[in-house]
């Protein structure tokens, strides 16, 4: 996981003693390095005649790398005393904190923090400053949550811009969905998408060695349950494909791949690629989707750079009453999988053989989003909710016994599934463990996106 690195500059009037404002700033900067942030301490700037403490901080935190701004204030202080501090780091998303007063011998004593905040707060939004407001009560823990949200939040913002996401063909099944714009994705997020042709990889397999492909064949032997005989033949093209696109994502620097799967790999070459977007993340860590879905990828992306962690797609197959049936038709990384991975040859449709990934997943808590294109605009629907074991199911077209499929039960609490009936933005859904709303949300206000619930 990345290091998340913000500056933290606390501010406090010139008539407020410095030992008090000494105490506020320690106890508010150690609570956020207590999340494990990085955080670059600019001091206490105060509102002394010639800006000098505010100067200082400045100084300090030129050329320093730093994702956000943490603006803590700790009492009253005049709004242009902050502004002329903070206008130098204007591109950078800021939390604006006011820190509370205490209580001593049963009476309130305060150093006026949320006047400081409350004539700041319009200023900063009439300036046109990315920022989020959060506040400290009396008596009340402080608002870590919803802080190290945001720094999470602002720290995938800064990764997203020089983030790479690579698709092996476009528009699988001429699918409206996972369409892309990629001058819309640089402006809004940073992110490069760049096609790259199937005919790439045919070429890289050449040059594949043997010897690389014998290794993955013993990690998949070794690693995977294969339920049913497989040919090692099979196994061979997988891997020898896996590392023919490899070979593009070191040379491109990619976060995140998807290719072309009903009309590419599955057509034109008679190989489901299951095996293959497993293998793209066990040997080089890219996040993953099938069918050219680029938006899925770009979802992926912004979980995977709040949480540290991996995002996978699922797709929908059924709503019920409080829940909705999704799953994968193919494969979910080995990340995911809550045991040992198990995959069984088997056929559907017009492909006599296929090696699926039957594993059940993960069940728990999870955040489920989309991002996709809504009248010209970016959109991000989320919701979360408990994923539970699914119910017993086959899709039909699957050879007798059919496959129970790579699945989740999710029943939804930030929704009705009605209410996320009339929302939902695509097939395909990215699930990241844990609740990561609140960090999406502020990425979405970061990036300048609606975020629909």
């Amino acid at each position: 996981m990345n290091t998340i690195e913000t500056a933290f500059i606390c501010f406090g009037e010139i008539n407020t003693a410095m030992e008090r404002l000494v105490l506020k700033h320690d106890e508010a900067l150690s609570e956020i390095r207590k999340l494990g942030v990085e955080a670059i301490d600019a001091g206490i700037v105060r509102d002394d005649y010639d800006y000098a403490s505010g100067k200082k901080a400045i100084s300090i935190l030129e050329g320093k790398k730093f994702s956000s701004v943490v603006i803590c204030i700790a009492g009253w202080i005049p709004t242009h005393a902050v502004i002329q501090v903070i206008d130098h780091f204007r591109e950078k998303p800021m939390l604006l904190w006011g820190l509370c007063g205490w209580k001593e011998d049963g009476r309130i004593v305060t150093t006026a923090e949320q006047a400081g905040t409350s004539a700041l707060r319009p200023a900063m939004e009439e300036m046109d400053f990315k920022f989020r407001f959060v506040y400290n009560s009396i008596g009340k823990e402080m608002p870590m949550l919803k802080i190290d949200a945001f720094l999470k939040a602002a720290s995938a913002a800064q990764n997203l811009r020089t983030a790479r996401i690579g698709s092996m063909g476009y528009r699988d099944m001429l699918l409206y969905g996972t369409a892309y714009d990629a001058a819309a994705i640089r402006r809004v997020f940073g992110t490069e998408a760049e096609n790259f042709e199937m005919l790439e990889m045919v070429q890289n397999l050449e040059k594949v060695k043997p010897a690389e492909i014998d290794k993955i064949v013993s990690y998949i032997r070794k690693n995977w349950d294969i339920i049913k005989p497989c040919d090692d033949e099979v196994i061979r093209k997988g891997a020898g494909y896996a590392l023919a696109i490899g070979k593009r994502i070191k040379e491109r620097g990619y976060s995140a791949v998807t290719i072309n799967d009903v009309d590419g790999m599955k057509k034109l070459l008679g190989f489901p690629p299951a095996m293959v977007l497993m293998l793209l993340k066990h040997l080089y860590d890219v996040e993953t989707t099938p069918e050219n879905d680029v938006m899925g990828n770009l979802t992926q992306l912004m979980n995977k750079f709040i949480t540290g962690e991996t995002a996978h797609y699922m797709e929908y197959y059924e709503y019920f009453d409080d829940s909705m049936l999704i799953g994968v038709p193919d494969y979910v990384p080995e990340t995911v999988v809550d045991g040992k991975v198990k995959m069984l040859p088997a056929a559907f449709g017009l492909l006599n053989s296929s090696l699926l990934n039957v594993s059940k997943v993960k069940t728990g808590y999870v955040t489920c989003s989309r991002l996709a294109m809504k009248k010209g605009k970016f959109v991000l629907h989320v919701y979360t909710g408990t994923a539970v074991a699914p119910p017993s199911w086959e899709e039909f077209g699957w050879d007798k016994p059919a496959p129970q499929l790579s699945s989740l039960r999710v029943i939804p609490d930030s929704c009705t599934v009605e209410q996320f009936a009339q929302n939902v933005q695509s097939q395909h859904v990215i699930v990241s463990y844990g609740n990561q709303a609140e960090a999406l949300k502020d990425l979405c206000a970061i990036l300048g996106i609606e975020v629909i619930y």
